[in-house]
């Protein structure tokens, strides 16, 4: 057996240190915990599903097919004997089994319709905050100044407004090159 030297058991060590970061950030990522929680909702969603199929819908179609025991349905392939068990074929509960499969399989297409609708309207919202344009801060203080002279609506205002405004165009005018 080769005994390690002090360097490469610091060196083993930072290695082991880098692996346990390593893991943890990849834990602590939004998509790992998602999951997590997607598979621990998705584990009580189904049984929910089961107890409604096996406790709610199997009776009631059981009953309106004459009294049928989804459960009991079977075929007998090898009867039981005093020392062997029965062989039978239970397509009773391959029937339960596809109702069950069929219930989950709707909840989760209206699930993602309603997500999809939900997230096309939010697009949809990002789209049109994006096609109106902020006006600049000289545009605003444009506006702001027309509708304070709109709202004086006085002639005289408006003529001294309008010569106030050719002074100052000949005082600033600046020679042409």
């Amino acid at each position: 057996m080769k005994k390690l030297d002090k360097e490469q058991l610091n060196l083993k060590k930072v290695k082991e240190v880098k692996v346990i970061k390593e893991f943890r950030e990849f834990i602590s990522r939004g998509n790992v915990i998602d999951m997590a929680v997607g598979i621990i909702v998705g584990t009580a969603f189904t049984a929910i599903v089961n107890s409604m199929v096996k406790d709610i819908l199997t009776p009631v179609i059981g009953l309106l097919m004459g009294g049928v025991n989804f459960e009991d349905l079977k075929w007998v392939i090898v009867p039981a004997t005093e020392t062997a068990a029965e062989v039978s074929l239970n397509y009773g509960m391959f029937i339960q089994k596809i109702v069950e499969f069929l219930i989950i399989s709707l909840s989760v297409f209206i699930l993602v319709k309603v997500l999809n609708m939900l997230r096309r309207k939010r697009t949809k919202q990002e789209e049109e905050k994006k096609e109106a344009p902020k006006p600049s801060d000289e545009v605003l203080l444009l506006t702001e100044i027309r509708d304070l002279l709109k709202r004086e609506n006085a002639p005289a205002a408006d003529a001294s407004a309008a010569a106030e405004s050719d002074e100052y165009a000949k005082e600033n005018a600046q020679p042409a090159e």
